[in-house]
């Protein structure tokens, strides 16, 4: 038992250390923690500290299961743009812990009553097994759909197991031995766990080492371009100061000199516009939101675009499922369609199709740009999103493109997603929360005019 405490109290903590910011975290790490303390109470009961034993049991039987149905409230989204009535549920299911309390106390001996306390756990597990499943069906966007089945395959059994093997079990016979069926489901969710989150990430854990990685990265590079700029900045400026002194003293007829001073005036231009070009993609970036008609903005992009598509030969479609507003920094957005847009064409000089589609998934939007080009070979596909790597043989592209759309897209609480196959095209997609959809279709998000 005192295995099974350590184990649960070091998963919380690996949950809530790095990501002590996200609600979701804080409540996965406040229901395996309480669950945890559970494992103390056989060797408290050893030790003779009766009451303290009875203490953990207590906390362990009744914090567990309003635990996990807050966190699956909170993971599911539910009344997410709704905080004041998320509060309010979260104080209500609250409520049975200190009636529990109440009924034990007034009992002769302190113990764990299962009648009571099972009319009450038996709905709040099953509660968040609803609320997991549903959330699982509900989402759109394809990572966070293998994640959230990661989640749910990982909890649900073993919440099904305790409520099966403790709750009910021990209504029937309160001196059941239930750990050593409850234990095949911990070391199932441990074992599942353990995997994923090398594989795939769970909750996070992954995906923030990932993400942390590259924007690290791009905060370097910020820091590095922003400098470099400056110093560039301050030397060309002296070579330009020092050209026209000299061109100044040369005299009239020497036309060889002055054209080595065009040269170098020119050279000079052409280096503070390309340092300036890219330190403009790398900048930290300060965004300006307000409400856009999201397909209006999407179709002015394309069709800035719609001469060099007919240049090429390039057949355009659009799809819009739907007409969202949405709450974005109208430029940034502009600049990261755009940029999708020339990398589809660069992708097709001899003509192709290019699919724009705006479709709505369960937490918010989507903007697909896909393309019928070559396509990008999977071991340079994981790569796209680092600064200054590029799949393209211009000697112009610095490699900048889908970086600046993942700095844009992150800064502003969205996602940035790229599947590619060689010989078959690669399609781009960015996902929009949904707190960031003010209206769709004239309607509000939540139903309303």
């Amino acid at each position: 038992m005192l295995y099974y405490f350590l184990a649960l109290s070091l998963a919380s903590l690996i949950l809530l250390i790095p990501h002590l910011h996200k609600e979701t975290n804080r409540w996965a790490a406040f229901f395996l923690f309480s669950a945890s303390i559970g494992g103390l109470t056989g060797l408290l009961r050893q030790k003779g500290l009766t009451d303290l034993a009875y203490a953990s049991e207590f906390i362990n039987h009744t914090l567990t299961p309003y635990g996990v149905l807050v966190f699956s409230l909170v993971y599911s989204g539910v009344l997410e743009n709704r905080p004041r009535a998320r509060r309010m549920v979260k104080g209500l299911l609250l409520l049975p812990v200190p009636a529990m309390l109440i009924y034990t106390v007034s009992r002769d001996a302190f113990a764990i009553h299962y009648g009571p306390l099972l009319l009450w756990t038996a709905p709040y597990y099953l509660g968040a097994c609803s609320l997991l499943v549903l959330s699982l069906r509900r989402e759109g966007n394809p990572v966070r759909k293998r994640n959230r089945l990661i989640t749910t395959l990982i909890i649900v059994p073993t919440l099904l197991g305790v409520l099966l093997f403790i709750n009910v079990a021990r209504v029937f016979s309160p001196e059941f031995d239930f750990f050593s069926y409850v234990s095949v489901f911990m070391i199932y969710s441990f074992a599942v766990a353990l995997l994923c989150v090398f594989v795939y990430g769970v909750l996070g854990i992954r995906l923030r080492f990932e993400r942390d990685s590259l924007d690290t990265t791009m905060q370097a590079v910020t820091s590095g371009t922003t400098l470099l700029n400056h110093s560039i900045k301050n030397e060309l400026g002296k070579i330009a100061l020092s050209t026209v002194n000299l061109q100044g003293s040369l005299d009239e007829k020497d036309e060889e000199a002055k054209e080595h001073l065009r040269i170098i005036a020119a050279a000079s231009d052409h280096m503070l516009e390309m340092v300036g070009r890219i330190h403009n993609r790398t900048k930290e970036i300060a965004l300006k939101e307000r409400p856009v008609p999201f397909d209006e903005l999407v179709m002015e992009v394309v069709r800035r675009h719609g001469q060099l598509f007919a240049r090429q030969g390039i057949a355009v479609q659009t799809v819009f499922d739907w007409r969202p507003i949405v709450r974005f920094d109208p430029v940034h957005l502009t600049e990261v369609i755009g940029n999708l847009l020339g990398n589809a064409a660069e992708a097709m000089p001899d003509g192709g199709t290019l699919t724009v589609t705006l479709a709505s998934v369960r937490h918010g939007a989507v903007l697909s740009v896909a393309d019928t080009g070559a396509g990008i070979p999977s071991d340079r596909l994981s790569r796209v999103f680092e600064p200054f790597y590029t799949t393209k043989t211009k000697a112009a592209n610095y490699g900048l493109g889908l970086s600046y759309v993942y700095n844009v897209m992150q800064k502003s609480g969205g996602s940035v997603e790229i599947s590619s196959k060689p010989a078959a095209g690669t399609c781009v997609r960015l996902y929009f929360p949904r707190n960031k959809i003010v209206q769709l279709n004239g309607e509000k998000p939540d139903g309303t005019n």
